[in-house]
Order: C-alpha cells, then sequence, then structure tokens
C-alpha cells in the first residue's frame, strides 16, 4: 500500500476543470438527433461485449438476435448507469451542502450535478427510442443502494464513482470508435465520455487527498466497503430481464453469464485503468479482497 501521491490543489483543479466545462460540453436534447431512424442490421454493442458471447446459449442465438440481445444489454447498462447517476448526484449534494458555495470545488461539483442530470436523461430517453424498458438494477438492490449514501464517505466514495465511471467509459470508448454499432448509441457513448473525463479528474485528486489523512481503522472500512459497492456496480450492468427479449429464461441466462470467461474478461478489462490507481491509492486490501475478486475486476490469484 501507497499514500505517497502528491496531495492536489483542489480549487486549482475545479478551477480548470470549470473553465473546460463552460468551453465544451453538450444539450443531448439539441445535440442528438432523436427522430433519425435507427440503421437495421446495425448492432447496439459489440457482439464480443455481450454477457453470452463464448456461450452454448449464444450459439444457438440466430443474427438477429444477437443484435436483439445486445439491444437490451445496451439498454440495461444505460438504465444502470442512470441509477448510479442518481445515487452519485446525492452524494455531491450532501458534499456540496457542507461546503463554502463561493468557492471552485463546490461550484464544480454543482457543476458536475448539472452534467450528470442531463446524462441521466439522455440514457433514458435512448432507452425509450430504441424500444427498451428502463431495466436498472434489480429491485432489491436498488432499496438496498438506498443506504450507500450513508455509509460511504471520503475515498471509498469518490473510489466507487470511478470504478462505476471508468469501467463504463472503456466500453463506451470502445463502442462510439465502431461504424458497426448504431449512430444513436455511439453518439450518446461519445457526449458521455467526453463530459466524464473532467469528472474522472475531479474524483481521483478526491482519492489522493482523503487516503492521506485516513487512519489505518478508517483505511480498512474504506477498503471493505468499496469493493463491497464495486461488485453490486458490476453484478447490476446486465438486468436478469435482458434475456427474455430473445426467449432464455432470466435464471439460465444469469448463470451462464456469470461463469462465461469472456464476460469475466470484459469486465476485467473494462476496470484495466481504474484498478492500478486504487491499487496504488491504497483502496485496494484485504478487508475487500473476496468482493473484488466476485466481481471480476481483481484476478482470483491477486
Amino acid at each position: 500500500m501507497t499514500r505517497t501521491l502528491k496531495e492536489p490543489d483542489r480549487d486549482k483543479t475545479a478551477e480548470r476543470l470549470l473553465k473546460s466545462s463552460a468551453n465544451k460540453f453538450y444539450d443531448p436534447d439539441v445535440d442528438i438527433d432523436w427522430t433519425a431512424p435507427l440503421v437495421e442490421g446495425k448492432r447496439f454493442i459489440l457482439d464480443e461485449r455481450s454477457s453470452l458471447y463464448g456461450t452454448k446459449l449464444w450459439d444457438e442465438l440466430t443474427p438477429e438476435q444477437r443484435i436483439e440481445l445486445g439491444k437490451h444489454e445496451v439498454a440495461s447498462v444505460a438504465t444502470t448507469g442512470l441509477w448510479f447517476e442518481i445515487l452519485l448526484m446525492q452524494m455531491l449534494l450532501k458534499e456540496v451542502y457542507e461546503q463554502d458555495p463561493t468557492s471552485a470545488h463546490a461550484q464544480f461539483a454543482l457543476t458536475e450535478i448539472a452534467d450528470e442530470c442531463r446524462h441521466s436523461t439522455m440514457f433514458a430517453r435512448m432507452a425509450s427510442r430504441i424500444g427498451c424498458p428502463a431495466y436498472g438494477p434489480v429491485p432489491w438492490l436498488r432499496k438496498l443502494a438506498k443506504l450507500m449514501p450513508s455509509i460511504s464517505y471520503g475515498p471509498a466514495r469518490y473510489g466507487a464513482i470511478l470504478v462505476a465511471e471508468e469501467v463504463l467509459d472503456r466500453l463506451q470508448r470502445e463502442q462510439m470508435n465502431d461504424e458497426g454499432v448504431q449512430p444513436l448509441v455511439r453518439m450518446v457513448n461519445r457526449i458521455h465520455v467526453l463530459e466524464e473525463a473532467r469528472h474522472v479528474t475531479f474524483a481521483r485528486e478526491e482519492v489522493t487527498r482523503g487516503m492521506a489523512k485516513l487512519s489505518k481503522a478508517e483505511i480498512a472500512y474504506q477498503q471493505f466497503i468499496i469493493a463491497l459497492i464495486s461488485y453490486f456496480v458490476t453484478r447490476a450492468f446486465i438486468n436478469p430481464n435482458v434475456y427474455k427479449a430473445v426467449d432464455i429464461r432470466p435464471r439460465d441466462g444469469v448463470e451462464a453469464a456469470l461463469n462465461n470467461p469472456h464476460w469475466q474478461g470484459t469486465i476485467a478489462w473494462a476496470g484495466e485503468k481504474i484498478m492500478p490507481f486504487l491499487e496504488e491509492s491504497g483502496l485496494v486490501g484485504l478487508p475487500g479482497k473476496y468482493f473484488w475478486r466476485k466481481s471480476f475486476l481483481l484476478p482470483a490469484g491477486r
């Protein structure tokens, strides 16, 4: 474990990010053509990023069913992202409530909340436009997650935000550059990737600063909480009901996905950028190792 990372100047960083936000931001209501028809035959995600890719269930699907499954999976990921962004906004509001609103740090937090409001609306509109329900997490997890703003604080709070944002970011960067993916999905991904880059910078520096101030006991708690939240986030990406769209029983789909080396590899690949940072920061430790491994973000042997 190391906590030797230099503590950043939070207001300087916030001022720079505020300028970036003012210079480059999107309004999904204006910048996306929601009336444009979907392109027949184009995928909604890359085949190899489907939770069932490489399984017997996948082999039994027709090309049309594979596209249909991908459509519902992208809607599931988007509406799960929406759910997490709502939790994120609650947590940021709690932070701002205790801060001087004239500070650049508080003002960027409010700017990030505004960004997340637009993103949440955008994800909801995309799911509706492609003809999918608002999947989000399963009901019991939605209820359990109400505790998150209360039980998480400091580095674990920002670290969990980073896990959700950077895992999703890597998947979206790949999709937005693939011309075989629906233009609507690519544009939604492009907007989210560009604006989330600022949020990632903000959260990484909060993790660095926060870890330098904690006692050993607090660090153990932080390590456990971030691992637990990250486990639930990765499990929530694919709602079991997406499999009904291609006549697969949800229980069978979930079992196949969780035991699918390709899907496990996709989650691990998506976390390759954030996990080294969390390890270097000291947020990955023995108290949370079990949940890190179960999340597929950390290899079983680590």
